[in-house]
């Protein structure tokens, strides 16, 4: 269940940054309320998901699979995409997180 919460709470943080580019800067209220609800859901599904892993864990996760998901989503909508430098940059985040996971006995569930 964890990994669930994790997966959800990603996708709320993901769609609440995007709507807080359309929002801009809260002058529109649709995505003013979508940045709050995306959010709110995002942050009270990872209080959960730390309960039962390590939070250090949990944190690097959300973050580096927000940045690659954000960075996708911002090329899709907004045609902002990254240059190679960026992309390097991201893969070594994500890999990152990836080698934390796989051989780090920090984590923990």
């Amino acid at each position: 269940m964890v990994y669930l919460y994790l997966v959800v709470a990603i996708a709320a943080e993901v769609v609440g940054t995007m709507a807080l580019k359309a929002s801009q800067g809260f002058t529109k209220l649709a995505p003013s309320l979508l940045v709050v609800a995306g959010y709110g859901v995002s942050f009270y599904l990872f209080s959960l998901v730390i309960k039962g892993m390590s939070v250090g864990i949990a944190y690097a996760i959300w973050a580096g699979l927000g940045i690659l998901l954000v960075t996708v989503a911002g090329a899709v909508l907004y045609k902002q995409v990254p240059d190679w430098p960026a992309i390097v940059g991201m893969v070594l985040i994500v890999g990152g997180v990836l080698v934390i996971h796989l051989f780090s006995r920090t984590v923990t569930y």
